[in-house]
């Protein structure tokens, strides 16, 4: 079972898995695209939507383009597989920018407020046990 397990290990110590992501963010907001495997650049969005979000209230370009999206400010597109050792390549990068390689999805606004059931259509069983109406 994987419990409190939250990140992947990357073949790396905490410390030096904590500096490639701290590094491949500042780099990520410089370029607004990089070029990694996919592990890293899952873990990546992850951590670059947090940064995101904390730097929400400074007038960064970043913080500009994301202004009206509660969240999912980064995207990873698979791309290739790298000849040397045949692992995964993705692009990660920023949405809403100008040249990005595949259009983001518009930011979706929250599903109408439904009427609740009652009690009885709650359960998988229902229909089984459901009050059939007879027309009376």
């Amino acid at each position: 079972m994987k419990h409190r397990h939250s990140m992947r290990k990357l073949g790396r110590t905490s410390s030096h898995r904590w500096a490639l992501l701290r590094n491949l963010v500042s780099q990520l907001v410089q370029h607004e695209r990089l070029e990694t495997t996919v592990p890293k650049a899952k873990e990546l969005r992850r951590v670059a939507d947090n940064m995101v979000q904390l730097g929400k209230q400074l007038t960064s370009m970043t913080g500009v383009q994301c202004r009206d999206r509660a969240g999912g400010y980064t995207q990873v597109l698979a791309t290739r597989v790298r000849q040397a050792d045949a692992a995964a390549m993705a692009f990660i990068e920023f949405v809403d920018r100008p040249n990005e390689l595949r259009e983001s999805k518009p930011p979706c606004s929250p599903p109408p407020l439904r009427l609740p059931l009652p009690p009885w259509l709650q359960s998988r069983h229902a229909h089984q046990w459901a009050p059939m109406s007879s027309g009376l």
